[in-house]
Parts: structure tokens; C-alpha cells; sequence
């Protein structure tokens, strides 16, 4: 469940599709890591993105979108889909390069099908996520303003 000023997104997790991203995320939302950290990339008409631990300073915008847990989790790519409400996860050019970053799908995008790695989907509160990516934002895709998460996992 991610919490926002806006409402909650809930999410299903997909352990059988991408296990060790799974096991990722549910260990770094147990740890608190996510918490704090702003949605820092929205593109209308595409997806919004978070889970950047950068983010928790707001006096260093340079360097969002470049953090991460310190380690990363091996590319588990998969015939699902990104269509509206997939979470998936961002990385750099190389795919085996996701650390805590994640987006969410906002509308459908199956150019990044076999490219990213889906491990989850939203059941609820996708209309969260549309009201995120309209915010006005700088022209580096930053909201002016902060949207800051927790996430925790209901099991």
C-alpha cells in the first residue's frame, strides 16, 4: 500500500512472475526505506515514478533519479503487459540495474514489455496515480510539489 496526500494505492504483488523483485520491495518498505521519498518523475499520458531515497532531501533535485538501495536485483522480465495500473520497475540502460525504483503505468505502454520487469499491479487508487501525473512539473518531469509516500505491506 502506498500512501499519498492524495489517497492510497493498493497493490497486488506478482512473487510468481518476479520473485527476487518482490522480495525486494517488501523488504525495503519493511525496512521504512521508501518512506519519504516523492513520486519525482510524472509524464501524462505515461507513467509515474518513485522509490528514490535522493529524494528525501529536497535541496539535492540534481541527483533524483540516481539513487537507489545499493545494490541491484538481476532483470526477471515477463509476457505481462504494461497496461494501465502494472508496477514495474525503473533502471538504467543495463536491465539487470533496478535497485528501489519503481513506476506505475498510467496508461498503456507495451513498448517497455520484456524490457522492464512488472511485479505488481494496482487494485485500488489508480485514480491517485492519475491525479499525481497532472500536477504541474518543471521541465525535468519534477512535480513543484511534493508527493511524498510510505508504503507498507498488508499481509
Amino acid at each position: 500500500m502506498i500512501k499519498t496526500k492524495f489517497g492510497e494505492i493498493e497493490l497486488k504483488l506478482f512473487p510468481e512472475l518476479a520473485p527476487k523483485h518482490v522480495e525486494n520491495f517488501i523488504k525495503l518498505a519493511k525496512d521504512g526505506f521508501y518512506n519519504g521519498t516523492i513520486f519525482h518523475r510524472v509524464i501524462p499520458g505515461f507513467m509515474i515514478q518513485g522509490g528514490d531515497p535522493n529524494t528525501k532531501d529536497s535541496l539535492k533535485k540534481d541527483s533524483y533519479g540516481q539513487g537507489g538501495p545499493g545494490y541491484t536485483v538481476k532483470a526477471e522480465f515477463s509476457d505481462t503487459p504494461h497496461k494501465r495500473g502494472i508496477v514495474s520497475m525503473a533502471r538504467a540502460t543495463d536491465p539487470d540495474t533496478a535497485g528501489s525504483q519503481f513506476f506505475i503505468v498510467v496508461e498503456d505502454s507495451r513498448f517497455l514489455d520484456r524490457k522492464y520487469t512488472v511485479f505488481g499491479e494496482v487494485t485500488k487508487g489508480i485514480g491517485v496515480a492519475d491525479k499525481i501525473v497532472n500536477l504541474p512539473k518543471n521541465d525535468r518531469d519534477l512535480p513543484n510539489d511534493r508527493i511524498e509516500m510510505t508504503v507498507t505491506i498488508v499481509e
